[in-house]
């Protein structure tokens, strides 16, 4: 198990829930927190419900760093409309994101390495920053031999999880397009997130 896969089960064990959806969670056999306290239960306050929301969308966008979530919310209030409708969308057009919700790969944290490494093109041009931002009719395209590549196909032909309607794919082609920023209820969250409680988190 690499040190990423482990990361990723943390998080779902910490916040007690299968943040991804994925069959191999250790949360679909143990629903309780790790460590000796885990199975305790007490009723958090109403910082303590505004901070696992936080976490929970933190760490479903592949446990962003807190300056550069903080950052985002900070984007999401100098924009016009709903400031937790706002924060979703510039979440969900993290380049990172639209490669996992292109299913390219399994997982977010796959995603945020494959650009990494050099290996997806916005409109023709090479970017390898996770947090790029995408704009409306941006082209995504996979480059080289990763168009080949067993996990790729793999991921690509995954039933685990659809494509949603605010992004167009050709997976034979390894291409897709941003087509718009998505409302909150249009994105395929496997578990409820609260933007909502984020914003209260950040604003008080």
């Amino acid at each position: 198990m690499t040190k990423r896969i482990a990361a990723k089960h943390k998080i779902d064990r910490r916040l007690g829930v299968n943040l991804w959806g994925r069959p191999k969670s250790p949360v679909n056999s143990r629903s309780y927190g790790p460590g000796q306290h885990g199975q305790q239960r007490s009723k958090p306050s109403d910082y303590g419900v505004q901070l696992r929301a936080k976490q929970k969308l933190r760490g479903y966008y592949g446990s962003i760093g807190e300056r550069q979530f903080h950052r985002l919310y900070q984007e999401a209030i100098r924009l016009r409309g709903d400031t937790s409708e706002n924060l979703i969308q510039l979440l969900e057009r993290r380049l990172d994101a639209v490669v996992y919700r292109m299913k390219f790969v399994a997982t977010v944290f796959a995603a945020r390495q494959l650009v990494s490494h050099g290996h997806i093109a916005v409109n023709g041009k090479r970017v390898n920053i996770g947090s790029y931002k995408v704009k409306d009719g941006d082209e995504i395209t996979l480059l080289g031999s990763m168009k080949e590549n067993v996990n790729v196909l793999a991921a690509s032909q995954s039933a685990e999880r659809d494509v949603p309607e605010y992004i167009e794919v050709d997976h034979k082609g390894m291409k897709g397009r941003f087509i718009r920023g998505p409302q909150f209820s249009e994105v395929p969250y496997p578990v409820q997130m609260e933007p909502n409680l984020v914003v209260e988190f950040y604003s008080r």
